[in-house]
């Protein structure tokens, strides 16, 4: 008995395994820049920070859960190309949710900076948060079993994943509020996603390489922060 477990701790700390979880943590690393700023941008029409921590806080928790739960039927969802869609469908409704109040609310009120209302409850925000936390989750927690086949790498992967989620979205919250641009060049992330998640399900032989993705990502977020807000300037 102590020998099986010496032989499973000898292979959990093997410089195979360590680097594995290494290449895991930053691809979490990584994916979550966008994932985080779409977060931010969820909570920030509300005006009280400490429900905004709080939105996030639960939201991710309810996002953890999610994780796990398509960790354990990873192999069984991607043999589903609807449930690929279904992501897909649901970040571009995100989008055009955004633009649509954006614009419907500057129109009514022939003023570009009004800001949209806030609408829904907490509680459906959290949900929102989960939701789409997973919608983004569909690519990496599936590359990341493709990377390792252990469980508890990847589970692991998956709890360092959230909790630098956690750390960027509480960023991008602070940020919103300084960068003019921010919070549309988030939504366009959001699309960028949700386009190739689109096409990942319906033309998986069209799907535009992860290198157009990041440099899209990267673009969106220097012209994000090329403008901070008018009372920050003066």
């Amino acid at each position: 008995m102590l020998e099986q477990v010496t032989n499973t701790v000898g292979m959990a700390f093997s410089p195979n395994t360590l680097g594995v979880l290494l290449a895991l943590v930053a691809l979490e690393t990584v994916l979550s820049a966008d994932n985080a700023v779409a977060l931010a941008a969820l909570v920030q029409p509300l005006p009280d920070p400490k429900h905004q921590q709080q939105a996030l806080n639960w939201g991710l928790a309810g996002a953890f859960i999610l994780r796990i739960a398509l960790l354990f039927t990873a192999t069984w969802v991607i043999r589903f190309w609807q449930v690929e869609l279904a992501g897909a469908l649901y970040l571009l409704w995100l989008v055009g949710k955004h633009f649509w109040t954006k614009f419907s609310v500057s129109s009514a009120f022939n003023d570009p900076s009004t800001e949209p209302p806030v609408s829904g409850s907490l509680w459906q925000l959290i949900a929102l948060i989960a939701l789409t936390d997973l919608a983004f989750s569909l690519d990496s927690v599936t590359t990341a079993i493709a990377i390792s086949d252990n469980t508890w790498i990847v589970l692991t992967g998956c709890i360092i994943g959230i909790l630098t989620l956690r750390f960027l979205a509480g960023l991008f919250v602070q940020w919103l509020e300084r960068f003019t641009y921010l919070q549309d060049a988030a939504y366009l992330t959001v699309l960028g996603v949700g386009l190739r998640l689109l096409c990942k399900a319906l033309q998986p032989d069209s799907v535009p390489p992860e290198w157009i993705v990041l440099t899209m990502i990267a673009v969106l977020f220097t012209w994000g922060f090329s403008k901070r807000t008018a009372s920050l300037e003066t």
